[in-house]
């Protein structure tokens, strides 16, 4: 790290020179993580209720080609852009806020997205559209109305309070799912009954096409994130700081938000609110890799696909052969770990 990017970095997030950011160091990470993630994938592919496999893939079996490539594979795709999505977005969003407790589940954003979703889904059919573009650009919305009312509930004399944040993101989060039990309850409860299950987040088998928007999504947000990186280090001394190294501030807060709620929007449509996920991995890319959000993003998107992937493989294998939702999975993960920041940061006020 340069000297000038010393002045930028505060020192409670200065590491030694081995954590710093460097090209080689960060293609090693990077090349080190998509190995894992691809042994997560083949492990996760021999899971399942039935004994299908690699080896009867190999023989070329027509059963085990149709289980594996077309129920199983869509799946574990779903699980790595849904983790990578989720992930990416909770190091955004700790950064612009610099609270260690915020995510996209915590914060609401998802609640607001699964309300968007879930209004496209009655909205649809009633008026003969299709589904297949409309629910991310609905979630998108939603995500993106939760940001706005964040934003505006919780400046505090013309400053953005992070630890508000928090507390209306729980509210927002309440009030979000009494608005969907509301709607799923007033259009025909029978008929969305199955909606109670993908509210806990659970992964199913999507089609190419929905794979197709979720990635493209992915690869777009990331992107955006990857490129804002040293913005949000040097978001980290704070706004004030930032706006007197010459940072347009606000048009960097909105670019991450806008990739950030993307990102979030596209996972939720598809696989419901899995929670936590946003909080749990970019520490735990933090604690290994340092704060650096020149790495720490496109790390903490593979770690984060790694992770729900592995949730899900758990989801599917530990009572085969009922499946329960991988949120269910991610939420006893989550839970102790939220608890432990909270504990350790001394509660909301000291979460910054």
């Amino acid at each position: 790290m340069s000297s000038a990017e010393d002045l930028i970095v505060p020192l409670r997030q200065r590491r030694p020179e081995g954590r710093r950011f460097t090209p080689a160091r960060a293609a090693g990470v990077i090349s080190l993580l998509g190995a894992i993630l691809a042994a997560c994938v083949l492990m996760s592919l021999s899971v399942g209720s039935t004994s299908a496999g690699l080896g009867d893939l190999m023989r070329s079996s027509t059963a085990a080609e149709t289980i594996l490539l077309g129920v199983r594979l869509p799946r574990v795709l779903l699980a790595v852009a849904v983790g990578a999505s989720l992930s990416a977005a909770g190091v955004c969003f700790q950064a612009l806020l610099r609270n260690p407790l915020a995510d996209p589940y915590i914060l609401g954003i998802s609640g607001g997205a699964g309300l968007g979703s879930i209004l496209a889904g009655v909205i649809a059919p009633a008026a003969g559209l299709g589904i297949l573009m409309l629910r991310p650009a609905a979630a998108f919305a939603g995500s993106m109305a939760s940001v706005a009312l964040l934003l505006s509930l919780a400046r505090r004399r013309g400053r953005l309070a992070s630890e508000t944040m928090i507390l209306m993101g729980v509210v927002m989060n309440a009030t979000i799912m009494a608005a969907i039990m509301f709607i799923i309850t007033v259009a025909d409860f029978s008929r969305y009954a199955g909606t109670m299950y993908w509210l806990m987040g659970t992964l199913s088998s999507p089609s190419t096409s929905e794979l197709a928007v979720v990635f493209a999504c992915l690869a777009l947000g990331i992107a955006v994130l990857s490129l804002l990186g040293q913005a949000l280090n040097v978001l980290a001394g704070g706004e004030e700081t930032a706006a007197q190294l010459g940072l347009d501030v606000p048009r960097v807060r909105m670019a991450a938000l806008l990739a950030a709620s993307l990102i979030t929007a596209s996972a939720v449509s598809l696989a419901g609110l899995v929670g936590f996920v946003g909080l749990m991995v970019p520490h735990l890319g933090r604690v290994w890799l340092g704060p650096d959000n020149r790495l720490l993003i496109p790390a903490s998107a593979l770690l984060g696909a790694i992770v729900l992937v592995a949730a899900d493989t758990a989801a599917r294998a530990l009572f085969s052969p009922t499946q329960i939702p991988v949120g269910v999975i991610t939420a006893l993960l989550g839970g102790p770990c939220f608890l432990w920041l909270f504990a350790r940061h001394g509660g909301v006020e000291r979460a910054r």
